[in-house]
């Protein structure tokens, strides 16, 4: 029987020929995508380990002999975050950070190579003036996140680190990688994923993407499944056994499905290096980052194939039972609501979690979490039949038109099979729904201030040591810069340091010249505004600049004896005034930490990553849906040709019929869709309940526009396949079946 099973699959002539290269083209596009999931968890995990020993300087170490200086800060460069490392031996046997064989002596720095061609390419009163020395050689991969990371190891003397703010002795290199920056002060380069979080997120990531490419897998292995049944039908009714035309079935599954898993190998390698190149996390990848595990070689190398020959064998349960049945064609069972149950199971799930809490560890959120949302999945797709059902009573009920009658009647009457084509399309819009929903309420609850149009031109500077006087020397070297518009600091109040709505204080004359900070009111010449002249205004434009800040009751020569806590540089906008000013800023505070715009410093890289998370998941779910409905549209066709020609042949124009494969989609597709999207949304709100106890924010605009380009892309992948219905309908193949 297995050579049966090859002959037919290989010599079984022109229809063969193209399902088995339809089949392998579908199962390697799928497998693709299934290798290219496994292989991105892995190159973020794999790049957040890489960000370790950037962590070592994080907590004091113990002192010991063998200590190295170890003060990490972080630098700016247009929208780049530089890190900054200065280090120097503190005894014999100083612990060397990776990538560099030494430490550098003072005069000396090592810099990433893409910090080095900007160091290259930069004037050097833009970039290179921030950094003392010359450059000694780079750093090596090995100690780099990503191809592109900016990073920079500065040599300097013992005694110059133990005067510097922030700088500790480390006896060890750090091994574990960052937990994140949310709430730890001395994490001061606000790189990598939480690793608290990668587990939840990748979790929840891998199952938005993973089902719908299970889909498109069984999806291609049931192509031509009304043919495949009849003619196995034909070998039950001359003597072969239910075992025998088993073996057949999962040879002719097996061979495409091996074949195109072979294939989704080969473009997973052919892409690797370009998949590398995307910053999924806002950093790209190394492409040996971008790999498979020995588990998830076997997973998908076995797995695919052996899912392919199980999704044949269910599909002949007909024959095994009878091989009449096939051409009984007898209405299958019709589905009941209590489908509905693991849907409901799954929100119950989630809701647990939002009235009682979420569990303490981050393991333990994964377990309580990606169950309650692989419910609502699972549950969409077994509530999915019995909407379309309904949905097609309904249009038979409100319609006397032939094509919707003949629609309404053959979803009534398999309700399955019409819910099967638009299913991949259902988990991408589910899909879409959490990621836009979650980032959407994550950006409301945790968006920084607004400062304005000139938010990007305006370079900040707060005083990490705490307040102190600015000398006169700064902010004349600072208007000085060519481009730079106006220089104002912001001031500790002594008369009221304790309350923090009223703790700063500005000078009316410096504070025209930075508009992004607010104005004064008529006629003060002191203003009062916030600690370090910055903070959220909840006023009806929302952002700081239109902010009018009272009179204070000091006279603006006394300025000058006060502590500064705050320095603003507003210029032209021009990238050289911006990076001279932080420039000039960094080399007089050298330890203290980054000069970054106002636009930069008020944005939440997490929030970034997630969103870049997120956009993944709707740009590769939704494509993959299309392109399951695609082929199984494609393989429905097929499969009904005789019905459709007979129609033809009765009389039924071309038209009618395109009406009837259009309405068999969009039926379900709109039934099922809002119960999907209501879904979606539900699951995150409570997840974002229990999780960080927000409130679901409004998705706005933009998710109307995308879930309206995947109804577009559905309608449209639908009428892409009315000219494979002209042609496979015509009298000769009513003549020739």
């Amino acid at each position: 029987m297995i050579r049966l099973g090859l002959r037919l699959t290989l010599s079984g002539g022109r229809e063969a020929a193209v399902r088995l290269i339809l089949i392998g083209a579908a199962v390697a596009l799928g497998a693709g995508l299934l290798l290219v999931t496994m292989a991105g968890i892995n190159a973020v995990n794999l790049q957040n380990d890489r960000y370790a020993w950037l962590q070592s300087g994080a907590s004091p170490s113990s002192h010991g002999e063998a200590e190295t200086w170890w003060n990490l800060t972080a630098d700016d460069f247009g929208s780049q975050t530089i890190g900054r490392l200065d280090v120097a031996p503190a005894g014999p046997g100083a612990p060397v950070p990776p990538g560099i064989a030494h430490l550098p002596a003072p005069g000396e720095y090592y810099a990433s190579p893409a910090l080095a061609a900007l160091l290259r390419t930069t004037p050097a009163d833009q970039l290179a003036d921030r950094f003392p020395g010359h450059l000694a050689g780079t750093i090596g991969n090995v100690a780099l996140p990503a191809p592109d990371s900016l990073l920079i190891i500065i040599g300097r003397t013992a005694a110059q680190m133990s005067q510097g703010p922030g700088a500790y002795k480390v006896s060890a290199i750090d091994t574990t990688p960052p937990s994140g920056c949310g709430s730890d002060s001395s994490c001061q380069v606000n790189v990598g994923i939480d690793v608290n979080g990668i587990d939840l997120i990748f979790s929840v990531v891998a199952l938005a993407l993973l089902f719908p490419v299970l889909i498109f897998i069984a999806t291609a292995t049931r192509l031509s499944a009304a043919r495949r049944e009849q003619r196995f039908a034909a070998m039950r009714l001359v003597g072969a056994t239910p075992r025998q035309v088993s073996v057949v079935a999962a040879i002719e599954s097996s061979v495409a499905a091996i074949a195109g898993t072979l294939a989704g190998f080969g473009l997973f390698f052919v892409f690797r290096a370009p998949l590398a190149a995307i910053p999924w996390t806002g950093a790209s990848f190394f492409t040996s980052d971008v790999s498979l595990s020995l588990p998830d070689i076997l997973l998908i190398g076995l797995g695919v194939p052996v899912a392919s020959a199980a999704a044949a064998l269910l599909a002949l349960r007909r024959v095994r039972i009878s091989p009449l049945g096939v051409t009984r064609r007898v209405t299958p069972k019709a589905p009941r609501a209590w489908r509905l149950l693991p849907l409901l199971a799954g929100i119950v799930e989630l809701g647990y979690f939002a009235v009682f809490g979420p569990p303490g560890t981050t393991a333990r959120q994964v377990d309580a979490y990606v169950p309650g949302f692989l419910l609502v999945m699972v549950g969409l797709l077994y509530a999915g039949p019995w909407l379309t059902m309904m949905g097609s009573r309904v249009m038979a009920r409100c319609t006397s038109r032939p094509a919707a009658l003949i629609a309404a009647r053959r979803l009534g009457d398999n309700p399955r099979a019409g819910f099967r084509a638009i299913s991949g399309l259902i988990l991408a819009m589910f899909a879409t729904s959490v990621a836009v929903a979650t980032i959407t309420t994550i950006n409301d609850n945790r968006g920084a201030s607004h400062f304005g149009p000139t938010a990007a031109t305006t370079v900040m500077y707060q005083l990490e040591g705490g307040p102190s006087r600015v000398p006169a020397t700064l902010v004349r070297n600072l208007r000085d810069i060519r481009g730079v518009t106006g220089v104002a600091l912001a001031y500790v109040n002594p008369a009221d340091s304790l309350n923090s709505a009223t703790a700063g204080l500005m000078s009316c004359a410096q504070l025209d010249r930075v508009p992004a900070l607010g104005r004064c009111a008529p006629g003060a010449r002191v203003a009062q505004t916030v600690p370090g002249g910055i903070g959220w205004y909840e006023g009806p434009s929302g952002n700081q600049a239109q902010r009018v800040w009272p009179p204070a009751a000091v006279a603006p020569a006394d300025l000058a004896k006060m502590s500064a806590e705050g320095i603003f540089v507003a210029t032209d906008g021009t990238a050289a005034a911006i990076e001279r000013a932080q420039t000039v800023l960094g080399n007089a505070y050298p330890y203290d930490g980054q000069a970054p715009t106002l636009a930069v410093w008020g944005s939440d890289n997490t929030l970034i990553k997630w969103r870049q998370l997120a956009d993944v998941v709707i740009f590769v779910s939704i494509p993959i849906a299309g392109c399951t409905l695609a082929a199984s549209v494609a393989g429905g066709l097929t499969d009904r040709k005789r019905p459709f020609s007979m129609l033809r042949l009765t009389g039924a124009p071309l038209r009618m019929l395109q009406r009837v494969i259009a309405l068999e989609s969009a039926v379900p597709l709109v039934a099922v869709a809002a119960l999907s999207i209501a879904a979606g949304f539900g699951a995150t709100a409570l997840f974002l309940r229990a999780q960080l106890h927000y409130s679901l924010a409004s998705p706005g605009l933009g998710y109307a526009a995308i879930v309206l380009a995947a109804l577009i892309l559905a309608l449209a992948i639908i009428a892409a396949t009315f000219p494979l219905l002209a042609r496979i309908t015509g009298p000769e193949t009513a003549r020739n079946e």
